[in-house]
């Protein structure tokens, strides 16, 4: 199928997504049940799924460490887009992979997620959190991987200067709101785990895979935002 690749602002008749629309849509759409790849993996293939009775009847897995990601969407004129970035080949988490800028909370954090998001942020990509105007949060995900992430959404207005951790960030770009939000680009696919197929969802934006809680995380903003921006 065709991408959209054009920076729209919004189908005719139909109204754009304001910051205020976004507010309001967020604390709306907010569900303290969370999601993650195991809710998925229930939701599709029920509890009967092949290798999950085992995993239920291991030993228990600690809990998940929580983290913080910001969901940059920056306010061109021409319409949204969503700041997001490649991860280093030699992370230990989730090398490679495009996320959202983020990671653990620490202790200086006290708790707060909006603090930790943006520290993380201005620590990975060089940008104040003066610069971000929060505006909500989405649903917690938690991962295979055993993190519980708070994603919080800001908006961001132009020009958006960045100065990527080299360690941590291997480059940082820009995919429309548009293209992210409309529900026929989000595929699911497979991959086995643990002897079990597990599903995850995905969204290929030119040459780059965005996969995984990354996803995972957009696929519940267009639940929540609707495909207009």
């Amino acid at each position: 199928m065709e991408q959209r690749h054009i920076l729209s602002p919004g189908a005719p008749g139909r109204p754009r997504l304001t910051r205020e629309r976004i507010r309001a849509r967020l604390a709306d759409g907010f569900n303290p049940a969370g999601r993650g790849d195991a809710m998925l993996e229930c939701r599709l293939d029920g509890d009967d799924a092949p290798g999950r009775a085992a995993l239920m009847a291991g030993p228990p897995r600690p809990a998940p460490r929580p983290a913080a990601v910001l969901v940059p969407l920056v306010e061109h004129p021409e319409g949204m887009t969503v700041l997001l970035t490649q991860r280093t080949a030699h992370l230990a988490h989730h090398p490679g992979q495009i996320s959202f800028p983020g990671g653990r909370l620490e202790d200086a954090d006290q708790g707060d997620f909006v603090i930790a998001a943006l520290r993380e942020t201005e620590e990975e990509i060089g940008l104040p959190p003066d610069r971000v105007t929060i505006l909500g949060r989405l649903d917690d995900y938690i991962t295979g991987t055993g993190f519980i992430i708070t994603p919080v959404v800001g908006v961001i207005v132009p020009p958006v200067e960045t100065i990527a951790d080299p360690f941590e960030v291997a480059e940082v770009f820009e995919v429309p709101l548009n293209f992210l939000l409309d529900p026929q680009n989000h595929k699911l696919h497979r991959r086995v785990v643990e002897g079990r197929h597990r599903p995850f969802w995905a969204m290929t934006w030119e040459e780059r895979m965005i996969w995984g809680a990354t996803a995972g995380i957009l696929v519940n903003l267009s639940e929540v935002l609707g495909s207009s921006s």
